[in-house]
């Protein structure tokens, strides 16, 4: 079987297989952190930034919880629509205080900074969110979230891959999640039993997400786009569009890697002969298929030229 037909069956069997399982599997590599001249409202990706899905780095992105005011930077992972069905992307965001609860709080409250974003997640809040010995304990307020409720099964499981996926993130290891209530006993969480444990990346994550720029970033010059993907033949397409949607600027990247997992891409983008506004930037999954699986995944972030 060529290489095309190989993706095409892959592509089919991914629209097929959303059924989020319980168990965890080596997911994506670290993300080349965006460089070059670009601010944004929030701060960029930390240096050597990596997914949960990978062992910690020499200079974790998150170190020990924060005390009092303290800054740290945390992954959240939201819920972005794909011809696929709804799979999960990462934002970086800058926190105070515990990272833990922090982290959590924004996957509870929604706190997205890209309007293609939004979470699963009922309203409420957890009474705390810690590590304790080799799992991480989130702690519920009342039974709020005890079953479903609204959410649909897969909807359910994406909710607790939120967390699960922050929450991994934050601790930069693979640790299972553990829902109890106020005594310390372990209760359900939408209708999911035990220990929480990362679901496979190619399952649950966007084959293709934008790192950096973030979305709001002003950029001038050349600056480097970069996030994660598996794409056919580690091809990632990109393109800049204006306001009105046309296409002004296009290119492509190379990832480190694809199929077995999500791989760095990284790749300059020269806007340099752009004039200053405001403009898209789309990085997208190369389609083999033609369409037949549904078209390619995509992220985009909203970025001002100056």
């Amino acid at each position: 079987m060529d290489a095309r037909l190989r993706i095409t069956a892959l592509l089919t069997a991914s629209t097929l297989g959303l059924a989020l399982t319980a168990c965890g599997e080596d997911g994506s590599a670290e993300d080349p952190t965006p460089a070059g001249s670009t601010t944004s409202p929030s701060a960029s990706p930390p240096t050597d930034a990596t997914d949960a899905t990978d062992e910690p780095t020499a200079e974790p992105t998150n170190p020990a919880p924060s005390e009092g005011d303290a800054e740290t930077t945390v992954p959240a992972y939201f819920v972005g629509d794909t011809p696929q069905g709804a799979r999960l992307y990462r934002e970086f965001r800058r926190v105070s205080g515990d990272p833990y609860v922090a982290a959590a709080a924004l996957v509870t409250g929604g706190d997205v900074l890209d309007p293609d974003y939004r979470s699963l997640w009922p309203d409420g809040s957890f009474a705390d969110v810690r590590q304790e010995g080799d799992a991480i304990v989130a702690e519920v307020a009342d039974d709020g979230w005890a079953t479903r409720g609204g959410l649909s099964a897969n909807g359910a499981r994406l909710a607790a891959q939120q967390l699960v996926y922050t929450l991994q993130g934050v601790a930069q290891e693979r640790l299972p999640v553990r829902v109890v209530d106020g005594e310390g006993t372990p209760v359900p969480l939408f209708g999911l039993e035990g220990d929480l444990a990362q679901a496979s990346p190619l399952e649950v994550l966007a084959l293709v997400s934008i790192s950096g720029p973030e979305e709001g970033a002003t950029v001038s010059g050349t600056f480097t786009a970069g996030g994660v993907a598996s794409s056919f033949e580690a091809n990632v397409p990109w393109q800049v569009r204006d306001s009105g949607g046309k296409v002004v600027l296009d290119g492509y990247a190379t990832a480190e890697g694809w199929m077995d997992k999500l791989y760095p891409w990284a790749s300059e983008v020269d806007v340099s002969d752009l004039a200053p506004g405001t403009y898209t930037f789309i990085a997208r999954t190369d389609d083999p298929s033609g369409g037949e699986g549904g078209g390619p995944m995509e992220d985009s972030k909203t970025i001002t030229v100056e």
